[in-house]
């Protein structure tokens, strides 16, 4: 298999279009910020640099982790990460992966619609949070996808797991 040798946490799907647009928009943001920082810099208000080069240093951090949200494999285990937290299970804690027809927020907002989704459970039983399904930010419109992520990601668990 391909990941046979992989020891580094590998995401087994590229980011959707719709994250890599907010990042972009994020990103644009932050540089103007930085451009406003220069200019009252040149006006001699140092303070007010300080507030948008500090605001423009948070939105490029915020961003850089919005593009990491996901699911992370390697041979160590399977890594959950979230906006806030991450959650990392060895392969013997994952008692199963598999899709499910079920309800699912579309891009994360509070709407749901009916959708796929990738169900990860625990030994306990507890199943983690839902975290990717064919309406979130990665895969909106790109159901192929989707399904090519979720075969990958079960694929992982069946070998490794």
């Amino acid at each position: 298999m391909p990941h046979a040798a992989q020891e580094r946490w590998m995401r087994p799907y590229r980011p959707g279009p719709w994250r890599v647009g907010i990042a972009a928009l994020a990103l644009m943001l932050a540089s103007y910020l930085m451009f406003a920082a220069l200019i009252m810099v040149a006006a001699t208000s140092v303070q007010g640099a300080g507030l948008c080069l500090g605001l423009a240093v948070l939105v490029i951090v915020a961003t850089l982790r919005l593009l990491r949200v996901g699911v992370w494999l390697s041979r160590k285990g399977l890594r959950q990460v979230t906006f806030f937290s991450t959650v990392t299970l060895p392969w013997r804690q994952v008692a199963g992966v598999r899709t499910a027809q079920q309800p699912v927020k579309v891009l994360g907002m509070p709407r749901t619609v009916q959708g796929q989704a990738l169900v990860i459970v625990r030994r306990g039983g507890d199943p983690l949070r839902t975290l990717v399904t064919d309406h979130n930010a990665d895969f909106l419109g790109r159901v192929e996808a989707f399904d090519i992520a979720a075969d990958a990601i079960e694929g992982w668990a069946a070998e490794l797991g």
